[in-house]
């Protein structure tokens, strides 16, 4: 069973930055889907950024490219999400999540296909 356990939420300042993380355990095979989406109150959930974690690929949602990175580190079963340049819009929820399989850019439209999921860390930019 994959575990993910999320941290570094928190507030910033527009302009400013911040990074998540996700720590796994549980892995059986080197082949996933991991991504961050987030979600506001009465709005859709939205794929941010996925990474498969076998090539490395990285795929970002319009809204966050340039501004955005995704990565892992395979030696501490660890995914960050580090988030420059932070607009009052990226305030939200954000949510580590995974999937096993491949086509992992679908996830930017569907994060909701995943199956594992982390508990969530509030990510507020205000001035």
């Amino acid at each position: 069973q994959v575990q993910l356990v999320e941290s570094g939420g928190g507030s910033a300042q527009p302009g400013g930055s911040l990074r998540l993380s996700c720590t796994a355990s549980g892995y059986t095979s080197n082949n996933y889907c991991m991504g961050w989406s987030r979600q506001t109150p009465g709005k859709e959930r939205e794929g941010v950024a996925v990474i498969t974690t076998g090539s490395g690929s990285t795929y970002y949602a319009d809204s966050v490219k340039g501004r955005f990175t995704i990565s892992q580190d395979n030696a501490k079963n660890t995914l960050y999400l580090q988030m420059n340049s932070v607009k009052p819009e990226d305030s939200a929820m954000y949510y580590c999540s995974a999937r096993k399989g491949a086509g992992c850019w679908t996830y930017l439209g569907r994060p909701g296909d995943s199956v594992y999921w982390g508990q969530g860390t509030q990510v507020t930019v205000s001035s």
